[in-house]
């Protein structure tokens, strides 16, 4: 490859068809970690890959199991495990993305939380690639459900936060299932012993990628802001969002109780807010993840703990409502804006007890910078753009995004700009309509027929 297109997708020897489906989608070159990682992937080398959130990872090993796949084998070819069923849901969905221009590719999740009666019935019509957590998939080989003897490319995405949730049993068990021959791929964004063990004992000969943290975070713009006591704190995240007016912003605190606290004080003014915290169940958790993924909530607060695994696009504002006990921790939350090349913003609240904390950071960052609260003339609180709507419907019934956008805009009360995100389940499907139309678009899901079908939908509340 010559310099001038050293990063750009048709430099690679993928099939035409992916290079199309790469300019369609707009990525027009390769990150930093695509650029260092898809040759030796492409050429059948493990890999041992330190990056982080957004960097960009999921379309390297996604590209090198497109590339492999052998779509007439209708067996399981790719295994790819993630930390959390969130973080698993969006690489399938990625998956599906870019594997849009070659037809009759199934890619199944299989997570814990789920019920587990439709991904039996989906593992006996077949796929090409399975992307879950380690526990449910450890469960589907045990049981017999899930046969990997065609298997030929394993990934671990973000594999030291597998280990810090207690995945290495699982992870040792489930090796022991894999063919000896295949291709392995080991992405984590932090390289402690425990990932060296793992990487020696599942790795032959990897080709080891270590992407610059200031490559990963050249876009990302951090400010600085001293307060005194709790009020400050709330009041402090208070007028920064009135003054940024983001789209969508993610608020980090360290403990559940000062999250919910923050999501109910932010939700008393008015604001568009939902919270992600350990106490919440399945069921609260995941309204709350699809209203913020569909839009349809303007702000997330959240802990380390319950953001972990999450693969968030397009946010434009990350807020430390205290600093993070752990520097990683920090680099993990502020990586989480300024992604695929787009600028981000990163402000964190600093009390008098954070000084320790403050000179780690400057010991890896260099001068910090400092500003003033903003006073702020616009008080309207912050609201979403977009409500979301729950069809009683998906997969299992035949429906993809496309019914659903057809039966929205068939006729002239909506059209497709006023549509969102289109999120389709197994047995749920949501999508995003503008705030105005939820009502009218509910109604017409309810009315109307997909697949020639009647189903229920209805306006999630927050």
């Amino acid at each position: 490859m010559t310099a001038s297109n050293a990063t750009d997708f048709g430099a690679l020897p993928l099939n035409p068809s992916l290079i199309a489906t790469m300019a369609d989608l707009g990525f027009a070159q390769m990150t930093p970690i695509q650029a260092q990682s898809l040759p030796a992937i492409l050429a059948g080398r493990d890999v041992l890959a330190q990056a982080k959130t957004g960097s960009g990872k999921t379309c390297a090993f996604g590209l090198g199991i497109l590339q492999q796949l052998q779509v007439s084998l209708f067996r399981v070819q790719s295994l790819v495990l993630c930390p959390t069923r969130e973080l698993a849901d969006q690489v399938a969905s990625e998956l599906r993305k870019f594997a849009r221009g070659i037809h009759n590719i199934k890619i199944l999740t299989l997570c814990g939380g789920t019920p587990i009666g439709p991904q039996i019935g989906s593992l006996e019509h077949g796929a090409h690639i399975i992307v879950g957590t380690p526990g449910r998939v450890l469960e589907h080989l045990e049981q017999r459900r899930l046969f990997l003897d065609d298997l030929n490319q394993f990934v671990l995405d973000e594999a030291d936060r597998m280990l810090e949730m207690g995945f290495a049993d699982a992870l040792d068990q489930i090796r022991a299932f894999l063919p000896r021959k295949r291709q392995n791929l080991l992405f984590s964004a932090t390289f402690p012993e425990s990932i060296l063990a793992l990487a020696k004992e599942t790795l032959q000969q990897p080709v080891e990628v270590k992407v610059a943290e200031s490559a990963v975070n050249a876009n990302i713009q951090q400010t600085f802001y001293r307060i005194s006591n709790i009020e400050g704190r709330r009041q402090g995240v208070y007028q920064l969002l009135l003054k940024h007016r983001p789209e969508s912003a993610v608020v980090f605190c360290n403990t559940k109780q000062e999250t919910q606290d923050v999501a109910d004080f932010l939700a008393d003014k008015g604001f568009d807010a939902v919270a992600l915290h350990g106490d919440l169940d399945q069921r609260e958790r995941d309204r709350a993840l699809v209203a913020f993924a569909l839009k349809s909530a303007a702000v997330l607060v959240a802990t380390d703990v319950a953001a972990r695994g999450l693969d968030i696009d397009a946010l434009d504002l990350v807020i430390n409502y205290q600093l993070a006990f752990e520097q990683e921790a920090h680099v993990h939350r502020i990586g989480r804006t300024g992604r695929a090349g787009a600028k981000g913003i990163a402000l964190s609240l600093v009390a008098p007890n954070d000084d320790m904390r403050l000179a780690l950071l400057e010991d890896r960052y260099g001068t910090l910078q400092f500003d003033d609260l903003p006073e702020v003339a616009n008080t309207a609180p912050l609201l979403a753009n977009m409500s979301c709507i729950r069809i009683e419907g998906g997969k299992k019934h035949k429906l993809r995004p496309g019914d659903i956008l057809g039966a929205l805009t068939a006729g002239t009360d909506i059209s497709g700009s006023d549509v969102g995100k289109i999120q389709v389940n197994d047995i749920w499907a949501y999508v995003a309509v503008k705030r105005q139309l939820a009502k009218v678009a509910a109604a017409k899901l309810s009315k109307g027929k997909l697949k020639g079908k009647s189903f229920r939908a209805w306006v999630m509340g927050r």
